[in-house]
């Protein structure tokens, strides 16, 4: 199937969605806004019931309940048409039309032992596929594929934690329930501790304004911040602990995981000795416009695993060991491959939130687990429907900025690969990423989206592109 078929089949489900809901709901679009009768900042009438929350999963989740059970649908249609392109490499974004579809399905559950003690759990599977199997381009388009098309879509264990809370206050705040946490509330002042099988990007570089392939934008780079090499297995899974201090206007948090045993590689390396991540953030809850939220982040990571060297691999092809630079071309070893973070978002008003993130890494060593980034710059912006009287609706706009050391960039000229990118030459730009969302809640859990992304410079290739890549999104919360 084409993508013109695919594209159309997708806009044809969206727009009849939008007709039933329209049909079955009376008032459907002023039920998506609390605020859209009036009535949400005052009482209901007498004799009246205050006018409910919209729905945004299409089957409600107890708020009493010590057993939690919920799920989740992503589908993702890609394309881009021909581009330049004077020439293309093996690991090359391709230059010809095509078009891909993803899918991510999870199954996520939970059951609270305690009032502070709970055992997470969590299956899924991902298919599909992505454009150009997930290479060519380090700010890659869609953050649901997985890199590896030989894994196929059998499902696996995504997430399986224990998590404690322990209480350093009496007083308590309420929490919301999901996926990673079903507490219903929680100490104002508490640490808390995470044991098992997990996604660091879970809870360390969060942003509530640029962080979820779901309902938000697309784009690894713009979604997480593209230096942060964060231990991962290339599904972007790892096992460790996670222990972590909140306040009520602040929080600091640290994680020890374990790192794949390659660039990329599904299995991870167990024994500590060899490989291992270590990753702190702190968290300020501050804002700098009165009467809104704004959060600022500082992290910092140091990761050890078997991570090849760039300029070793120069070194070894400039000396004629090689016919080209392979950074894998090395005995076992440990490296250090270390990095820096800041991660902010702004309130501006009652329907803006303003974001951004900076991230660097040192770029000597090989990128291992997440993409081929040694400095990031991300800033951009949402708007919830609520202006437009579509509470669930929301837009974005952001834009990327990746760059490579002078290291990398080198390795990749002289003809080396990476996990991800490999043209065989590079006339060396930065990568320019413009990517904009629509997402419209059709029903209950059921979102439609319409994304669209500029690339400039794939591959920080300026013989390459630039590319156009649109794209529909249809995503269920069950």
């Amino acid at each position: 199937m084409n993508w013109f078929v695919r594209g159309a089949l997708f806009t044809g489900i969206f727009a009849a969605l939008i007709v039933a809901t329209a049909v079955s709901v009376p008032g459907a679009a002023g039920a998506q806004d609390p605020q859209s009768d009036g009535l949400a900042n005052s009482e209901a009438p007498p004799g009246e019931e205050p006018a409910p929350e919209p729905l945004s999963t299409i089957f409600p989740h107890s708020e009493t309940s010590r057993l939690w059970l919920s799920g989740q649908m992503n589908f993702i249609e890609q394309w881009h048409g021909n581009f330049h392109s004077p020439y293309q490499g093996p690991l090359s974004l391709n230059s010809q039309r095509e078009d891909a579809l993803s899918r991510v399905l999870t199954l996520a559950s939970g059951f609270e032992l305690t009032s502070y003690a709970e055992v997470l759990f969590q299956v899924e599977s991902a298919g599909g596929a992505g454009i150009s199997r997930g290479l060519g381009v380090a700010g890659y388009p869609n953050l649901d594929v997985i890199r590896n098309p030989t894994l196929g879509s059998a499902p696996y264990i995504g997430r399986a934690m224990l998590h404690f809370a322990i209480p350093l206050s009496d007083e308590r705040i309420r929490a919301t329930r999901n996926p990673l946490s079903i507490f219903r509330e929680l100490p104002a002042r508490r640490l808390e501790l995470r044991i098992g099988k997990m996604g660091i990007v879970d809870f360390f570089d969060v942003n509530s304004a640029g962080n979820d392939s779901h309902l938000q934008f697309l784009n690894l780079t713009v979604d997480n911040n593209g230096a942060y090499d964060y231990a991962a297995d290339t599904r972007g899974y790892t096992v460790g602990a996670m222990l972590e201090f909140e306040d009520r206007s602040w929080g600091v948090r640290f994680a020890e995981a374990l790192m794949p045993r390659q660039a990329n590689g599904i299995d991870l390396q167990w024994n500590l000795s060899r490989a291992r991540a270590e990753n702190i953030e702190f968290e300020l809850r501050k804002s700098v416009v009165p009467s809104k939220t704004g959060v600022v982040r500082l992290l910092t990571y140091i990761n050890h695993a078997n991570m090849g060297d760039y300029r070793a691999a120069i070194q070894q092809f400039e000396s004629g060991q090689t016919s080209r630079p392979d950074a894998t071309n090395h005995p076992l070893q440990k490296t250090i491959k270390y990095g820096f973070g800041i991660n902010a978002e702004q309130g501006i008003s009652d329907w803006l939130t303003a974001f951004g993130r900076f991230g660097w890494d040192e770029g000597r060593h090989e990128s291992f687990a997440y993409t081929e980034v040694n400095q990031a710059v991300t800033f951009g912006a949402v708007l919830p429907g609520k202006k437009w009287r579509r509470g669930l609706d929301r837009a974005g706009i952001a834009f990327s900025s990746n760059a490579l050391s002078g290291d990398h960039r080198r390795y990749l000229a002289l003809g080396g690969q990476g996990f991800i990118l490999g043209d065989g030459r590079l006339n060396y730009g930065g990568e320019k990423i413009f990517e904009t969302f629509y997402t419209v809640h059709l029903w209950r859990g059921v979102f439609g989206a319409f994304d669209l992304q500029h690339i400039n410079n794939p591959g920080y290739n300026r013989d390459r592109g630039p590319v156009l890549v649109p794209a529909f999104r249809l995503h269920l919360d069950l």
